[in-house]
């Protein structure tokens, strides 16, 4: 028996997330998305996927310090940084690029993948980068120095105050760590299957990890909000109403991103929050037509096609009123997403089961060969 693309195929049992298609409940070892949302802090997943419940007081504290110590990253990986961003390189490609480099100023580099205390070590130190790598290369890129990170600041607060330079409004820093959160995990999704695959042959973390950033590059998996900014900014450059764009799109046989799911049959858990915050945004800068927009395109495509949007479809707006450049939005992914990434692949390490599927050969047989001074 085959199936497209794995679809239903289940490989092993993990304790990380659960998501249901047909009810659109997605769930975060045990606690429901709708309550996270509204009321965790991005460092409290930290504790929550790798240790599988949220952190005392005391525990918290110790994650925003161990991050606030590794996100600084070594003048040789912003030269890095800055070298890419010249040659003016994807930044998913260039994230990509530096995680791989890390291990070089991985004090643990060489320790075994067994080495479990030394496998969190190394996830700390990689998931408290990622932000810091992202803002570097985005600001030399700009022409602009990079900003170090602020140690007061919460991990979403720094990612603000990295790209920009100036520190984010309280809302601002609430809504966008709300972004981090609804994006931390979704079950066996491309990019974490990647991590497993690769972890399942005892690699290292880091070579799991930049792994999963080079599968989340792929357009249909990671790229979706970027595409969908990009169509409401050539709606508003057109000056064309949005129902009318669309129905033009899906006259040609294009595809309207940020719409439809491999998994979900009803709405995405995700994209009412996202929703919101693109409205509250949008009122408080006074830049209310990426939601109008939005919510035309969303309402017609759900009445007119009878598909839902996911979470790509509402985050794009909401990270380009946040002043994040469009090309980054992926990278912003896998700053979230690696928390949820690490968990599983910790979780590979302890099954010890190398993840090698078969494929059912439909090419030729019998054929001989044919020395090649007689082949025509």
């Amino acid at each position: 028996m085959t199936s497209d693309g794995l679809k239903n195929v289940v490989l092993t049992e993990s304790e990380m997330s659960y998501l249901d298609g047909d009810t659109g409940d997605l769930v975060y070892r045990g606690y429901d998305i709708t309550e996270l949302a509204e009321r965790a802090r991005f460092e409290e997943l930290f504790h929550l996927f790798w240790e599988g419940d949220f952190p005392s007081q005391e525990q918290f504290d110790q994650t925003c310090s161990v991050l606030a110590e590794n996100r600084p990253i070594s003048d040789e990986i912003k030269q890095l940084a800055k070298k890419l961003a010249e040659n003016q390189m994807h930044p998913m490609a260039a994230l990509r690029t530096l995680v791989s480099a890390l291990p070089a100023f991985d004090p643990d580099a060489g320790s075994s993948p067994l080495n479990m205390e030394a496998n969190y070590r190394k996830a700390e130190r990689i998931a408290a980068k990622l932000i810091t790598l992202i803002a570097a290369f985005d600001r030399y890129r700009k022409g602009h120095e990079a900003v170090d990170p602020d140690p007061e600041l919460s991990h979403a607060g720094n990612f603000l105050y990295m790209l920009s330079g100036e520190k984010p409004s309280p809302g601002a820093e609430e809504i966008f760590n709300s972004c981090l959160v609804l994006h931390a995990d979704h079950g066996f999704n491309a990019s974490t299957f990647a991590a497993r695959v690769t972890a399942s042959t005892l690699s290292d973390i880091h070579s799991a990890i930049t792994s999963a950033i080079g599968t989340l590059k792929g357009l249909i998996h990671g790229g979706a909000n970027s595409e969908v900014m990009r169509m409401l900014l050539e709606i508003d450059q057109q000056q064309i109403d949005p129902i009318d764009y669309v129905k033009q799109k899906l006259a040609a046989g294009e595809v309207i991103m940020g719409f439809g799911h491999a998994v979900y049959n009803t709405i995405d858990p995700r994209s009412p929050y996202l929703r919101k915050m693109c409205q509250k945004l949008g009122e408080e800068q006074g830049e209310t037509k990426w939601y109008r927009y939005s919510t035309k395109i969303e309402d017609y495509m759900e009445e007119a096609k009878g598909i839902r949007c996911n979470v790509d479809f509402y985050s794009a707006s909401v990270y380009y009123l946040l002043g994040i450049s469009i090309d980054l939005y992926t990278t912003i992914f896998a700053a979230s997403r690696v928390v949820g990434w690490i968990g599983h692949i910790m979780e590979q390490y302890a099954e010890r089961t190398l993840i090698r599927p078969r494929a059912r050969y439909v090419g030729p047989m019998n054929l001989k060969y044919c020395p090649l001074s007689q082949r025509q």
